[in-house]
């Protein structure tokens, strides 16, 4: 035996399993469940959103028959703090959840160059892989004194480059650069950070490993100029040899060479040999003997 029992839906309920499925910069992917399973007709949510920073409070609308409803929340702010509340439209209880967006990225690039009696920050502008960031926004500066266990804020700049001066001998600094916080701090890019050492010799970690790569260039590049500078002198030396060569090559067969025969005639060594036996020895000239010259 068996009985069927349909349970009258209760619309007070709450939407059940409130979560966060995907967080961006300006986005937010949430997902629930209808406060009970098969709903039979269409049910409207009211999602609220509450800017935590800015102390707005926007409202939307979800009107869905489906069990599992996902929805995302567009327009929000880079490092925002959300609370979410989602309810049934008759103001039934309610479910919440909080919600941080992603923030800005960290400035690229950064790097120090060391003057005379101050320092050099450069970094890429964040605008370039940042759509959401404009330069009018600027940039703020953070340094750390390990020695001393001291963060200091420097100030802020709208280019890409901020002076550092006083800095003591002998100190170690980390220097943070990033978006600038916005609405009392709370709203703030991630930082781009860079360690600046040994400041008694004027050196940081970046200028380091540059003189690395330069003392390394400054040995490679005398190398590979000695090797092309070899290898001509060879080309040169074998270019000459092969002209000597073909020069005494053509003088040689000149000098066999027969104006009446139209051609050059050499001898085989047995030949000069046997021409040297028959001609007979030349001794000297009598006085009485005219020469003649053909």
């Amino acid at each position: 035996d068996y009985v069927v029992v349909k349970m009258i839906p209760d619309n007070r309920l709450p939407p059940r399993h409130l979560h966060s499925v995907h967080t961006g910069k300006t986005f937010a992917v949430i997902k629930w469940e209808s406060p009970y399973d098969s709903p039979d007709q269409d049910m409207l949510y009211a999602v609220a959103v509450k800017d935590l920073v800015r102390k707005t409070d926007k409202i939307y609308k979800v009107k869905t028959r489906n069990s599992t409803v996902e929805y995302t929340i567009k327009k929000l702010e880079p490092g925002g703090k959300y609370h979410v509340i989602v309810q049934l439209g008759n103001m039934s209880k309610e479910s919440s959840m909080k919600i941080n967006t992603v923030p800005l990225s960290a400035p690229d690039a950064l790097k120090i160059i060391t003057e005379n009696d101050h320092i050099l920050l450069f970094w890429k502008s964040l605008a370039l892989k940042e759509s959401n960031f404009n330069e009018s926004r600027g940039y703020e500066i953070h340094m750390f004194d390990s020695l001393m266990n001291i963060t200091a804020y420097l100030g802020n700049t709208t280019e890409n480059f901020f002076k550092v001066s006083n800095l003591k001998i002998g100190h170690n600094y980390s220097f943070s650069v990033q978006a600038r916080c916005l609405y009392s701090g709370q709203m703030c890019g991630e930082p781009a950070t860079l360690l600046y050492d040994e400041l008694g010799t004027g050196e940081d970690s970046s200028a380091t490993k540059s003189s690395r790569s330069t003392d390394v260039a400054a040995i490679v590049v005398p190398v590979l100029f000695l090797l092309l500078v070899t290898l001509g002198i060879g080309f040169v030396v074998l270019y000459m040899r092969h002209r000597r060569l073909q020069n005494s090559f053509t003088a040689f067969a000149n000098s066999h060479y027969s104006s009446r025969l139209g051609s050059a005639i050499f001898s085989s060594g047995d030949d000069l040999g046997d021409e040297d036996d028959e001609a007979p020895m030349i001794t000297g000239f009598s006085d009485d003997v005219p020469m003649v010259i053909a």
